[in-house]
């Protein structure tokens, strides 16, 4: 038996503001049920430098809306700079990530370190006794007095794999509203704050990259990662050469440059050899994966071997499997069904029904060798590993 978190009307609520749809209604809702609600926006990256780029693509925070609705509520609203530990925290992750041959989640790590790690330092400076944030999760506590995260209401907008690495500590001092509703009902309760159709799309990017893409982002930033190399074959052959390692991520079929009878992924990215290595899509599939760096909700550290169900990315399907640790921080995860595409650097992220369990940062991820192998248990059609899904991990 479980009870959803709702705390006593008259609490002071510090809602983290992003400006979308989500946290507006997270505000509305709580303003509703009497609580004294203070909004908060962090300022993460510059103003966008190119003017004919639309709203919505420009950042997932929408400073000139949040104010906006804090003035139509009658809220407190703060915008605070955090542009440097915003730096440090997500995008100097993302850069190293991508120069070390990973495939980094910049969304896992916002959330993680700066969304409810600086927000909710934030909000206890505030006094505040919540924080309050538009994702969507469940947050229940059983009859045993622990708090359990839930996959949301709303299976297409669940956003659980993005909040997998939250402190256990604080969740008794979390508030989802939204967990419980879905997507068409939020909107129909945030009709009355007559929100600028245009300005509510759901940004489909990453809030710091304002190129056309993230290898353009690198090469600006980090010079250093266009380092011409070879790629080969899971056998050796030299079939080409490479601008940079860090310009590939496992799954890629697109921009190889190569000429071949048959279609060739990128299955390795090997930056101690500035080598990526490529090879048919059988070659893709892994039937277990090595994981450290972990955030448990359940027995931590992880004691004995634990059977659940496991995403490797976020919008692939759960997968059972069986997590057996190798020491207090790393496990390895046997899949019962061989996996497509699992790239170092991604998130790992285990289940149990609808209780997150926790998960882990992908840090080995060994291939079948061979050919005229079965299809993984994810989508056939699949001929990229999108390195995340930025529109899942907004709030």
């Amino acid at each position: 038996m479980t009870s959803i978190i709702a705390p006593t009307p008259s609490k002071t609520v510090v809602v983290g503001m992003s400006g979308g749809v989500d946290s507006c209604a997270t505000a509305l809702i709580l303003k509703e049920q009497g609580h004294r609600v203070i909004g908060v926006t962090l300022k993460v990256w510059k103003e966008e430098e190119n003017p004919d780029k639309r709203w919505q693509d420009r950042s997932c925070c929408k400073i000139g809306v949040a104010r906006y609705v804090a003035q139509r509520l009658g809220i407190e609203h703060h915008v605070i700079d955090v542009q440097p530990e915003f730096r440090r925290a997500v995008i100097e992750d993302f850069v190293e990530g991508y120069l070390g041959g990973e495939t980094p989640n910049p969304c896992v790590r916002c959330n993680e370190r700066i969304k409810f790690g600086r927000l909710f330092e934030i909000a206890m400076e505030f006094g505040a006794d919540f924080l309050a944030t538009g994702h969507y999760v469940r947050l229940e506590r059983n009859e045993t007095g622990r708090y359990l995260l839930k996959r949301a209401a709303d299976e297409r907008k669940d956003q659980s794999y993005f909040l997998y690495r939250l402190r256990p500590e604080i969740l008794p001092r979390l508030i989802f509203p939204l967990g419980s509703m879905q997507k068409s009902d939020v909107w129909r309760r945030v009709e009355s704050l007559d929100l600028p159709a245009d300005e509510m799309k759901e940004s489909q990017e990453i809030c710091f990259v304002t190129q056309q893409d993230y290898r353009q982002f690198l090469t600006l930033h980090a010079p250093r990662a266009t380092r011409p190399g070879r790629i080969v074959t899971s056998q050796g052959d030299v079939l080409g050469e490479h601008p940079g390692v860090a310009f590939y991520t496992v799954g890629q079929r697109r921009g190889l440059g190569l000429s071949a009878p048959e279609r060739l992924y990128v299955i390795d990215v090997r930056p101690d050899e500035n080598t990526v290595v490529v090879g048919a899509e059988p070659e893709l599939l892994c039937e277990e994966l090595v994981a450290n760096d972990l955030n448990l909700f359940v027995e931590r550290p992880l004691k004995a071997p634990m059977d659940a169900e496991v995403k490797i990315r976020y919008r692939h399907p759960s997968v059972p499997a069986r997590i057996e640790p190798l020491d207090d921080r790393t496990v390895r995860v046997k899949l019962q069904a061989p996996q497509r595409a699992v790239a170092r650097g991604q998130s790992v992220v285990f289940y149990r029904g609808d209780e997150l369990l926790g998960g882990g940062i992908i840090c080995d991820a060994p291939r079948r060798e061979g050919r005229n192998r079965p299809r993984s248990a994810g989508n056939p059609s699949e001929t990229e590993s999108p390195p995340f899904d930025k529109k899942a991990a907004l709030c």
